[in-house]
């Protein structure tokens, strides 16, 4: 009986940890488009002319009533949404880091959609971003085989 109760206890951490996968993804292609969308708003409303009141008044207007820029905050109140589920989920040194995943998804989006130029040089570190996340992941996930009360993704908060 204990064979089946510990196989049913590991198939309800991986769903948890699936589910906390699944979330975070859905949560940071959010956030991705958010700041294409943001990026892409910005650029239409412009720079500013000259330093002055007037001016600034100006591009906070344009900036508040453009559908791009408003589209954009509204996707990153969606992911910030996300962030605080698995930070009430989660230790925030797990939660944290695997966020700067959100660096990949929205390099890929600004080279697809935006066209921007990305060179090999921010590709590498885009990749060393995604070894930092790999890294944080692995050590959490060896946390939890080596404790029997962890603190991993899913536990019972009191």
């Amino acid at each position: 009986m204990t064979c089946g109760l510990a196989s049913r206890r590991r198939w309800e951490k991986l769903v948890v940890v699936w589910k906390f996968v699944v979330i975070l993804l859905i949560g940071l292609m959010f956030e991705a488009v958010g700041v294409v969308f943001l990026s892409r708003g910005m650029k239409e409303v412009g720079e500013m002319q000259r330093v002055s009141v007037a001016e600034v008044i100006r591009l906070v207007k344009a900036g508040a009533m453009h559908p791009k820029i408003l589209a954009g905050v509204a996707l990153e109140a969606v992911f910030f949404g996300t962030l605080l589920y698995l930070l009430a989920r989660a230790d925030v040194s797990l939660v944290w880091p695997l966020t700067s995943l959100g660096f990949v998804l929205t390099t890929v989006a600004a080279r697809f959609y935006l066209h921007e130029p990305v060179s090999l040089v921010r590709w590498a570190g885009v990749a060393l971003i995604v070894l930092g996340a790999g890294l944080v992941s692995y050590g959490e996930q060896r946390k939890v085989k080596s404790s029997p009360v962890s603190g991993a993704v899913g536990r019972e908060r009191p």
